[in-house]
């Protein structure tokens, strides 16, 4: 365990020392909700009907655009073969990575999201909704996003072949989060949606550590 979480600390180091992708996630995040009032209009109750959808999209889209980088870095510089030879499962590797990629990319929208949510014009009684959400469902796209990053490694048009294969593995995620949002904004109780939405990250939590680890060896040999 002291290892995993040493590997958690490495990874959270070297991104906010470097800070640029963990920066770019948070501000594409920011200007691509920012940017719908004015493709859609100002009027309040369009706002407040997609406002869910929105934040949702934008999540999706920012959280990917660290993914290419999850284990590229070490791929180029030869570390990711002295991780998988370290006396430790590379599967645990993995599962580090992926909660240092989210404690870096993901937890930052989590956290902004109630200012943009307002933004969007959706009810005050909503957003607790939405940040129970996000929280439960960006963990799962930075795990089924950790499968697409180990397949990628070495490809060339990485990012482009990364979207390919995770953006329908997405969905599942997509539907239930902004589902449980739109209850809670019709008076609807969100429990089923977000009970969902959590068997998704559990489920992602279970095969996602394997498969990657799966995709990283096969790219080593």
């Amino acid at each position: 365990m002291n290892r995993l979480l040493a590997v958690v600390r490495r990874d959270l180091r070297l991104s906010l020392r470097q800070g640029t992708d963990s920066l770019m996630t948070l501000v594409f995040f920011v200007l691509a909700v920012v940017l719908f009032p004015f493709g859609v209009g100002p009027e309040p109750n369009i706002l407040a009907r997609i406002g869910s959808g929105v934040v949702w999209v934008a999540a999706l889209l920012a959280s990917m655009l660290a993914l290419e980088k999850l284990f590229q870095a070490d791929f180029e510089d030869g570390g990711l073969e002295l991780l998988v030879l370290a006396p430790i499962p590379l599967e645990g590797i993995v599962l580090a990575k992926v909660t240092a990629h989210w404690l870096a990319a993901g937890l930052p929208l989590v956290v902004i999201s109630p200012l943009l949510g307002v933004f969007m014009n959706l009810p005050a009684d909503v957003l607790p909704v939405l940040i129970l959400a996000l929280l439960i469902g960006t963990p799962a796209l930075s795990l089924i996003g950790a499968i697409g990053a180990g397949l990628i490694l070495g490809a060339r048009r990485g990012g482009v072949l990364l979207s390919l294969l995770v953006l329908p593995l997405f969905i599942p995620v997509l539907v239930f989060g902004v589902s449980a949002v739109e209850a809670a904004a019709q008076g609807l109780p969100a429990k089923a949606s977000l009970l969902i939405l959590g068997g998704i990250a559990l489920g992602a939590l279970a095969l996602s550590p394997w498969a990657a680890a799966a995709a990283v060896r096969q790219a080593l040999e």
